[in-house]
């Protein structure tokens, strides 16, 4: 197959950028992820096998081609003024689930390419063991900024990668395009962690990880999360390559239910069937309510104000033992504060 009819077909379900590369090894990255593992900072979302992470044919024993997909999800949205006690979401869970739209999308591509021959292959839509953004850089749709982040020339680094592997041959891509950062730091100092370097990620610093995981945060941690529920935008929206291109005009990266917010009052007393019906469309639900409740019981100790002593209460009437933690840091900051009164 040639690219001009992959893209008049990708074009045609919706998919903003698609490029395709060769099903050999990602062996540009394997000492890196060698390092990152040996070094204890690899996370508990990543496939632990390093050659299921950089090799296709893995994956998929007879893989010839491997075709990656972009989707922007940069929407301009203003977010609900009118929550009381707010918490912010990443805009990756702004509207549906993209893995979803991801999946959808790259099965209607897969529908058009079979009429015309006989396929094999294997969907992923940031689900799959391979890594998606070393695939995305291999195949040409974009460079690796210094946050390490994917970014396009046309649509900025909002934008979420998937990939197929299938049997058939299908024209190459150029891929390995030089990265157009220059001298920009901008990220690295805006992140509050201090989880970027020049082209790499401390994963487990991550805010986005951060609000993720089920693992205990440290109150340093904790403490530069701000009032942050799910993801964190910060070092893409620093960055100069993501003003000036194109916006995503699609409806389904709206926050239509949310309001691009968290109400935090209403997800601490709304019940797990009200969770569903507002929240559970979106893709910051898939760790579910408790976690949330974590994040945004960490947002209101950040917040430090002492009006909000009663969502704590509720909390804790809870009996929820990975909350536990944080409503005792709010207790003893309580406590703090009084003591100091007193003094």
């Amino acid at each position: 197959m040639d690219k001009s009819t992959l893209l008049k077909y990708s074009k045609e379900v919706g998919i903003d950028l698609v490029s395709v590369t060769d099903s050999k090894p990602l062996d540009r990255i394997e000492d890196y992820l060698i390092y990152r593992k040996e070094s204890g900072i690899i996370t508990e979302f990543e496939e632990s096998q390093i050659k299921k992470r950089i090799d296709p044919r893995e994956i998929m024993e007879n893989c010839k081609s491997v075709i990656v997909v972009g989707i922007s999800y940069n929407v301009d949205y203003c977010r609900d003024s009118t929550v009381k006690v707010k918490g912010s979401l990443s805009k990756s869970s702004w509207g549906e689930d993209y893995h979803r739209v991801l999946m959808r999308k790259m099965e209607g591509l897969v529908e058009r390419i079979s009429q015309d021959e006989e396929m094999n292959y294997l969907i992923f839509s940031d689900t799959g063991p391979l890594v998606d953004r070393e695939l995305a850089f291999k195949s040409g749709i974009g460079y690796y900024g210094k946050n390490c982040s994917i970014i396009s020339d046309r649509l900025g680094s909002f934008i979420f990668l998937g990939y197929i592997l299938t049997d058939i041959y299908i024209q190459r891509d150029t891929g390995n395009l030089i990265s157009k950062c220059g001298e920009c730091r901008l990220c690295i100092d805006a992140c509050p962690t201090g989880a970027l370097t020049e082209y790499k990620l401390d994963a487990k610093k991550c805010i986005s990880y951060l609000t993720q995981t089920k693992d205990t945060i440290s109150e340093e941690l904790a403490g530069k999360m701000g009032i942050k529920i799910y993801g964190c935008d910060t070092c893409q929206m620093v960055c100069p390559k993501n003003k000036g291109v194109e916006k995503n005009l699609n409806s389904q990266f709206l926050p239509v239910k949310t309001g691009g917010v968290i109400d935090i009052e209403e997800l601490i007393l709304m019940s797990k069937s009200e969770f569903r019906l507002k929240y559970g469309s979106m893709s910051g639900s898939w760790r579910g309510k408790t976690i949330l409740i974590r994040n945004s019981l960490i947002a209101l100790i950040n917040m430090n104000q002492k009006e909000h002593h009663y969502l704590i209460q509720e909390v804790k009437k809870k009996r929820i033992p990975l909350l536990e933690e944080y409503v005792k840091r709010w207790e003893n900051r309580l406590r703090k504060r009084n003591s100091s009164l007193n003094d």
